[in-house]
């Protein structure tokens, strides 16, 4: 796909991996649909950015648990560009939550959010692509599961389902890929110790850095057209280090 004059929708992208994303999306041409929750500032911002490239953006606003908010902002930028050609769902949150505490509210803070909101904007956003990609993010720790995150694993390891059921409900004029990063932006709250122990778990012993996972996405949407249903692990080797 030729991302000059296409129209991209990416969620969560008014910060962190989300915002590089629609970034490098705006710089290889194509117009931005920056999706926020609460982030408002922060998606004007990146707007404004994004049209200093020379291609035209707007932010749009919904809790993507919420199916008429995910509906009313997928119609609303499908209304102002004629369409939508390619949705990356960035969006997600990512708690501790150990197994002894663990609450109903942290499942459901964390499937509604990662799971729930995925399959929500795909099923909008597919209604106004005649053909286009969506592009997903799972974790590598999907297939090694480690401790206290059951519910934000779990949520993680329902994207790579979703990706594959959608890529044979959506064939074939939608191809559906997903990108497993490793650690590639590490919560602000790691201490020294924990951000070292992450990059000794990996096989090249260093940390990723978002343009990593921007690497996989302009892969999977500029050169991956014969491949649907796929999962790009992005990982630093982290999935076989302990093998």
């Amino acid at each position: 796909m030729n991302l000059s004059g296409k129209t991209a929708l990416v969620t969560g992208a008014a910060k962190r991996v989300g915002r590089e994303i629609a970034m490098a999306l705006a710089r290889r041409g194509a117009n931005v649909v920056v999706h926020y929750n609460t982030s408002a500032a922060d998606a004007r911002r990146v707007v404004a950015q994004i049209e200093a490239l020379g291609v035209e953006a707007m932010a749009v606003r919904a809790d993507q648990s919420k199916a008429r908010e995910v509906r009313d902002a997928v119609q609303k930028a499908a209304k102002a560009f004629g369409g939508i050609d390619v949705l990356v769902n960035c969006a997600a949150v990512y708690q501790k939550t150990p197994w002894t505490t663990v609450t109903e509210q942290d499942w459901d803070f964390h499937l509604n959010a990662n799971l729930k909101g995925p399959f929500l904007f795909a099923r909008e956003v597919s209604r106004h692509m005649r053909r286009g990609k969506i592009v997903n993010f799972a974790d590598w720790a999907v297939w090694r599961p480690y401790r206290h995150y059951v519910p934000y694993l779990v949520s993680k390891a329902g994207v790579v389902c979703l990706t594959k059921a959608l890529a044979k409900e959506l064939a074939p004029h939608i191809q559906v890929n997903a990108v497993a990063p490793g650690p590639v932006l590490l919560p602000p709250d790691f201490s020294e110790a924990e951000k070292r122990a992450v990059r000794n778990a990996t096989l090249v012993k260093r940390l990723g850095s978002p343009a990593d996972a921007v690497g996989a996405v302009l892969f999977l949407l500029e050169n991956g057209d014969f491949m649907t249903g796929h999962v790009l692990v992005v990982d630093g080797g982290r999935l076989l280090a302990g093998e």
